[in-house]
């Protein structure tokens, strides 16, 4: 199965537009977004092409394929919009022979980790810098950010195919 999986969009229609014609370019099953769809929250500045309404056109009609995750910044306003599932804290996502634990990160992160197996795979978004690491047993994804990149890091997303995770840029 190959998967594309983004976090962080934060209402940046300018760069959902991007990850869109991704998706569709990959050919991949499902997209995967592990939160913060639509408010950029407090801490960030407003990100390139605000505009929340844009996001929610452009995901809505893609909300068979999408697989997602609440994010600190996802509420209950935002579902009401929103025509596929985003509230649930965590998923377990068994893929390709790999189990991976699947949240936003603000609540399980690698500081905080789910109760994992040898092998497991920790998927996260919320820090908005891409990262895969090795850890104490299980191995820790982070797709950075779609529209609010940090620490010198470019918007990104992550393809997901055979086992393997690919980073890419917008």
């Amino acid at each position: 199965m190959k998967l594309l999986i983004a976090s962080d969009i934060h209402g940046s229609a300018y760069w959902c537009e991007k990850l869109v014609r991704e998706f569709e370019k990959s050919n991949a099953q499902k997209l995967i977004l592990l939160g913060d769809i639509l408010y950029h929250g407090p801490r960030n500045d407003l990100p390139e092409g605000y505009a929340p309404k844009e996001v929610i056109r452009m995901l809505n009609p893609l909300k068979e394929k999408i697989l997602c995750v609440r994010g600190n910044c996802d509420t209950e306003v935002d579902q009401m919009v929103l025509e596929f599932p985003i509230m649930a804290e965590y998923a377990y996502l068994y893929v390709d022979g790999l189990c991976i634990f699947a949240a936003h990160g603000h609540k399980f992160s690698c500081d905080a980790p789910p109760a994992l197996s040898k092998g497991d795979i920790l998927l996260h978004g919320h820090t908005h810098i891409p990262a895969y690491e090795k850890r104490d047993g299980f191995t820790y994804v982070n797709p950075g950010s779609v529209s609010i990149p940090k620490d010198g890091s470019e918007h990104s997303f992550i393809i997901m195919e055979n086992g393997e995770f690919r980073f890419c840029t917008l």
